[in-house]
């Protein structure tokens, strides 16, 4: 996510929200997701 934003040339990523969930046989994997919203400030 900081290097798309970064591409994006953003100053911050706001409202980060992160989840995970135990997958797999066993709950043996873990998937981790991350969302937020890059932004330019003026």
């Amino acid at each position: 996510m900081l290097e798309k934003a970064k591409d994006m040339r953003a100053d911050a990523i706001i409202g980060v929200n992160i989840g995970f969930e135990t997958i797999g046989m066993k709950g043996s994997m873990m998937m981790v997701m991350v969302t937020g919203t890059a932004v330019r400030l003026k």
